[in-house]
């Protein structure tokens, strides 16, 4: 996949220059890059208890809250999500993905310990043999990932449809997990980012 260079507009915060432009028409996400970073946020609101309070923090942190400015503007662009039940039906900006990127990669570093363990007693309950319900934290994230979907997404969509079986929810969730923990290593961001445009773009 060909990268454009990097590239900021005056007065755009420094660190967006971290991702680079993938050369997409009107500069908008495509529809599955839009799904994967809210899916992502999420999976991240399910592991802390106020995640959009933490999204807005770190977006202030990093200086990304005039991209991110409250709950509201936070809420409309998620719901570019097409598989949102209050879908915004507009795209999501590459600016703005790039916001929603670096925040949730930065939350995401903060609680590696937190997704190092689940991933880990996941692997040991599978060896065991034995359910998700013997490991409360795990169980919890489960829980509280599904709950989150099933309010937020739309269920005549086909591809929440084919997904919203318990069964199903708890693979997103753990994938979800693997693919956090991909974005907290060494330019964990950038790769991250990269293959949110995997196949989209020559």
């Amino acid at each position: 996949m060909q990268l454009n260079s990097i590239s900021t507009q005056p007065g755009t915060p420094v660190i967006l220059g971290s991702l680079p432009n993938p050369p997409i028409q009107d500069q908008t996400c495509p529809r599955r890059a839009t799904i994967e970073i809210d899916l992502m946020l999420l999976a991240i609101e399910a592991l802390e208890l106020e995640g959009s309070e933490a999204i807005l923090q770190t977006a202030k942190e990093l200086e990304l809250d005039e991209i991110i400015k409250d709950r509201v503007s936070l809420w409309r662009l998620r719901n570019t999500n097409p598989l949102r039940r209050h879908n915004q039906r507009r795209g999501l900006t590459l600016t703005e993905a790039k916001a929603l990127v670096i925040v949730g990669c930065y939350l995401a570093r903060r609680l590696t310990v937190l997704i190092r363990q689940l991933l880990l007693a996941y692997q040991q309950l599978r060896e065991q043999g034995l359910s998700m319900e013997h490991h409360f934290r795990l169980n919890d994230y489960l829980e509280r990932f599904r709950a989150h979907f099933r309010s937020r997404m739309n269920p005549r969509r086909a591809a929440v449809a084919e997904n919203y079986s318990d069964e199903k929810l708890n693979e997103l969730a753990l994938n979800l997990l693997t693919e956090l923990l991909f974005c907290t290593g060494t330019y964990g961001i950038q790769r991250f980012w990269f293959s949110l445009f995997d196949g989209e773009v020559a």
